[in-house]
């Protein structure tokens, strides 16, 4: 990682830690794929890595005073019509 995440600090940021992905969002942080930590210095900064992303996202929630219990989806589902039938 060559820059600091910042969670929840836009909509666009996205980084790769082998084939495992950390996408930002102002509502959410995703975080998707595999990463394979070895036991070796590569797989030691990995982990760092890893540990780094996940004590930022902790270190913004724990921070938030306004923190609700849990958030709902971001917009109601519609029904569409079915253009098959």
């Amino acid at each position: 990682m060559t820059k600091k995440f910042q969670p929840f600090a836009d909509d666009s940021a996205s980084l790769n830690i082998g084939d495992f992905t950390v996408e930002n969002g102002t509502d959410k942080v995703a975080l998707y794929g595999s990463v394979d930590v070895t036991r070796d210095k590569a797989g030691l900064e990995k982990a760092k890595a890893l540990k780094s992303v996940v004590d930022a996202i902790v270190k913004t929630l724990g921070q938030d005073k306004e923190l609700p219990d849990e958030s709902g989806p971001a917009e109601a589902p519609q029904q569409v019509k079915n253009p098959f039938a």
